[in-house]
């Protein structure tokens, strides 16, 4: 007896070993699977940045090309290994792959750079090719001064080469990497405390000698230009940071001072140095993988204009593309309250004329100004109520301000955002130029207004590639539709699909139900430069085939017929940078990283083998994630103990396993659950479908004699030892707050249902499969066609094979995969035993029509006196 009960002890301690490394491997292949979606949403940004460089139209330096790359090496390497982790598999040939492409990177960025040495450069030195050296900000002013030849106030830039003397000098990277340790992007406080450890070693750092004294000769040299003694030269600085103003979205980011004193130069300059490590700044590299080392901080001095008046100026509307006008701010002294809003500013609107036009002003009253000070300070102070309300420029100054904004969209070949300022005697002076950021990038302009007496059909879309495209809608369901779409055709389709390359060459505009600016077919349809408007949601429904439709992929609409105001538009853009040899080393760098030539998943050269670039890489490791998750099931047959019972209206003897999040409310040693404890988003969402009242799902599917005699002639002469035909036992659900893995075994059929729901639209997936039945072939085939007609209605990208359905349904906002999902719990109660019934290629059609009009019960009845039956 003690030996019996001794064995019976260490089975049930290797049982409970057994469940507790069965759990681990569940959670840590999940893990596994979150990472690389997340992994693989980041890379797709990356990869959409650098299409967006190379267009030409943003400055950007090796720095740039350096770190972009370098991030993008290291995302592929991360999708790999959360690929291996997830599958149980190695990749050694996706590692070679990586490899060579890295070797190939690698190759292109250590040929020699020249390497800026001056700590300190004077303004009339500054070009756009000196981006690494002195930030986008000052370069784009220098550009502005020495090429396009626009007054700018005197000045200097302390520069990058003497931030990195700084950091060497006090040892500073290795204790900013090791602060950096510390960080905990779900942690607000460990961000707040690194942040302001990072700030303590700058602002109290040793300044080398020899960047002071750099700095305090440019300084009297400058007192010299303006003719002021040094003691009463104000200036402000302006910070300028590697990224800032063309490379990454820093603007407003970093600290500028104005109005200082000679005295405070050098601890302004500490400041504007700390400032690299705000909070705001650290979550900003923290989230997109931005090093320390990748980082670098510049400043300009420049004379303080003693300004009268001051604003912002427009090229154009910023999101009223067809005004194609300059738009004019202005307030009374300083220019800081015309820029947050503090006062509401005068504003004109100017043609582009030669000379300009003045087409129309809107005078604010302005009770208040901000002015500098003797002593460095900046005062609010009252405005007299004579100028309240008189305009604060002349004709005149309108009139050469927007001469010289014309100026600058046309040397940056873009539209612009130009600060400025008015002096005492007249002047004017340009203080910052940047792109203009609304105008053709991927965003959705809410406020912009639809063409007046134009029939707007959608509204609301995301822009994937900006412009404007008109002809003929062409529907695209499947991939036959391809082969007869015509040149000059819009093509507008349920979901994004990287196989529409076939035709974008003959395509005007693209327009799609669904899909992320991010993903796979934006990033070619960028490539290929035609206009694309994704997740509008009625796209297949709001356009009719062969219809004539202007797209307007700036705005994110689809208009009815020809819209000549929009087709005329002719922006600015795509040549600035293309002459300069860093675009050069940035194309032929991207080349290892941007081509997808891996397009269809089913090829048979969809394989590791096969990758050429970073893009590759990601498109399979993504693709290969789902394939390996979908099989998760597989391992829940050895659940054992791991699992609790459903106990529910459905007929499943189904048992959950929870990865954590995906039950509540359960006590301790419970073995059954409820609807109610169901706490996993996407599998509430399903369940909800399967238990729908409309369906009785617990009543039996009525009698059809022949179908009926189909199944038991099937039966008998399938041979005694094909016993894996039958699916049989228990169905599993593996769970979480956010996923399900759903395996039904009922009978004959089986099907999985595999999806992920949370707040990132790129993540966001379902995958499902259908297989098996009961009857013959024939009417396995039928049901599985019908099937894959609701799933198509519904939105999902399907493919058929006898009896087996495949389907997908991704990069929708939660809410659409709850819906889906519901539909797709219905579907499986509703078409469970129905093969028997499946009497006609009529009954395919009956079953998706009465499917999606919610007649279940008048389904069957139909199904049940097909006139075939007879």
């Amino acid at each position: 007896m003690l030996e019996r009960l001794f064995s019976l002890i260490k089975k049930n301690r290797r049982k409970t070993q057994f469940d507790h490394d069965l759990m681990a491997t569940f959670r840590t292949r999940y893990a596994s699977f979150k990472a690389l979606l997340q992994v693989n949403s980041e890379l797709l940004q990356l990869i959409s940045d650098i299409e967006e460089k190379l267009r030409g139209d943003d400055i950007f330096g090796m720095a740039y090309v350096r770190s972009q790359s370098s991030r993008c090496v290291f995302y592929a390497a991360r999708m790999i290994q959360n690929l291996e982790e997830l599958s149980g598999r190695k990749f050694p040939a996706l590692i070679e792959v990586l490899d060579g492409i890295q070797n190939g990177i690698r190759g292109l960025l250590d040929q020699q750079q020249p390497q800026l040495k001056d700590v300190v450069l004077p303004f009339d030195r500054i070009t756009r090719e000196m981006v690494d050296g002195v930030g986008g900000k000052i370069a784009n002013l220098g550009e502005a001064a020495n090429r396009v030849h626009l007054p700018i106030p005197r000045g200097y830039a302390i520069t990058t080469a003497a931030y990195y003397r700084i950091l060497q000098v006090n040892d500073l990277l290795d204790g900013i990497k090791k602060a950096n340790m510390a960080l905990d992007a779900a942690d607000p406080q460990s961000i707040i405390e690194v942040s302001r450890q990072i700030q303590d070693f700058f602002l109290e750092a040793v300044i080398p000698e020899d960047i002071v004294d750099a700095v305090l000769e440019a300084h009297q040299r400058l007192a010299d230009e303006c003719g002021r003694s040094l003691s009463d030269l104000k200036v402000s600085m302006r910070s300028s940071a590697i990224g800032e103003d063309g490379d990454l979205s820093f603007a407003g980011q970093y600290l500028s001072v104005l109005n200082v004193a000679p005295d405070n130069v050098i601890s302004v300059y500490r400041q504007i140095l700390a400032s690299l490590y705000t909070p705001r700044a650290v979550t900003y590299r923290l989230h997109r993988g931005i090093p320390a080392e990748e980082v670098a901080m510049s400043a300009a001095c420049l004379e303080m204009v003693p300004s009268v008046a001051s604003g912002v100026t427009y090229s154009r509307h910023p999101f009223q593309i067809i005004e194609d006008h300059v738009i004019i701010n202005a307030v009374w002294g300083l220019g800081p309250y015309a820029v947050d809003g503090k006062v509401t500013p005068d504003s004109y609107t100017l043609s582009k004329d030669d000379p300009p036009a003045i087409l129309g002003a809107k005078i604010a009253s302005k009770p208040v100004r901000l002015v500098g000070q003797p002593d460095g300070s900046l005062v609010e102070e009252p405005v007299t109520a004579t100028l309240q309300r008189r305009p604060c420029l002349s004709e005149f100054h309108l009139k050469t301000l927007a001469g010289y904004t014309v100026a600058l969209e046309r040397h940056f070949q873009r539209p612009q955002d130009v600060e400025w300022a008015l002096d005492s005697v007249g002047r004017l002076f340009i203080l910052q130029t940047r792109p203009l950021q609304v105008i053709g990038r991927s965003t959705r302009p809410q406020e912009a207004e639809a063409i007046a007496g134009r029939q707007v059909v959608i509204s609301g879309g995301d822009v994937a590639c900006p412009g404007v495209g008109c002809g003929p809608a062409h529907i695209v369901h499947c991939d036959d539709d391809l082969l007869s779409f015509p040149d000059g055709g819009i093509l507008v389709a349920a979901n994004p699909n990287p196989k529409y390359f076939l035709v974008m060459p003959k395509a005007r505009a693209i327009v799609t139900d669904t899909g992320s600016i991010t993903g796979h077919m934006a990033s070619l349809a960028r490539e290929f430069m035609v206009p694309a408007v994704l997740n509008t949601g009625v796209a297949t429904k709001a356009i009719a085939p062969g219809v004539e439709v202007t797209v307007d992929a700036y705005c994110g609409r689809v208009y009815l017929g020809k819209v000549p105001e929009l087709l005329d538009i002719k922006l600015q853009r795509g040549d600035f940078m293309k002459d300069s040899p860093v675009f050069a080393r940035l194309q032929n760098v991207a080349a290892f990283i941007v081509p997808l030539t891996l397009i269809d998943p089913h090829a048979e050269a969809f394989q590791p083998r096969n990758c050429r670039t970073i893009h590759d890489i990601m498109r399979l490791a993504h693709e290969f994630s789902y394939r390996a998750i979908f099989e998760f099931s597989s391992l829940a047959s050895d659940a054992g103990r791991l699992s609790v019972k459903l106990k529910a209206r459905l007929p499943l003897d189904l048992h959950i396993i929870d990865l954590g999040g995906g039950l509540k409310d359960v006590p301790a040693g419970a073995r059954e659950v409820t609807p109610g404890q169901i706490a996993s988003v996407p599998f509430k969402a399903l369940l909800k479908g399967m238990l729908c009242e409309d369906l009785a799902a617990t009543n039996p599917r009525p009698v059809n004699l022949k179908g009926f005699m189909s199944v038991m002639s099937e039966q008998m002469l399938t041979p005694a030892n094909i016993a894996l035909y039958r699916f049989g036992g228990r169905s599993y659900a593996i769970i979480s707050d956010k996923y399900v893995n759903f395996s039904s075994r009922v009978g004959y059929h089986y099907s999985v249902v595999d999806a992920y729901g949370g707040r990132t639209v790129n993540k966001n997936y379902i995958n499902f499969q259908f297989k098996g039945g009961a009857a013959d072939d024939v009417r396995r085939s039928r049901r599985s066609r019908g099937i894959a007609k609701v799933l198509q209605s519904l939105g999902f990208i399907v493919d058929t094979k006898a009896d087996v359905v495949w389907a997908r349904f991704q990069k929708h906002p939660a809410e659409a995969i709850e819906e889906a999902l519901d539909h797709l719990g219905r579907l499986l109660q509703f078409t469970r035993q129905m093969d028997m019934l499946m009497q006609s290629e009529a009954s395919v059609t009956m079953l998706a029509e009465c499917f999606l009009n919610g007649d279940y019960q008048l389904c069957l009845e139909k199904l049940t006196t097909d006139k075939e039956t007879a």
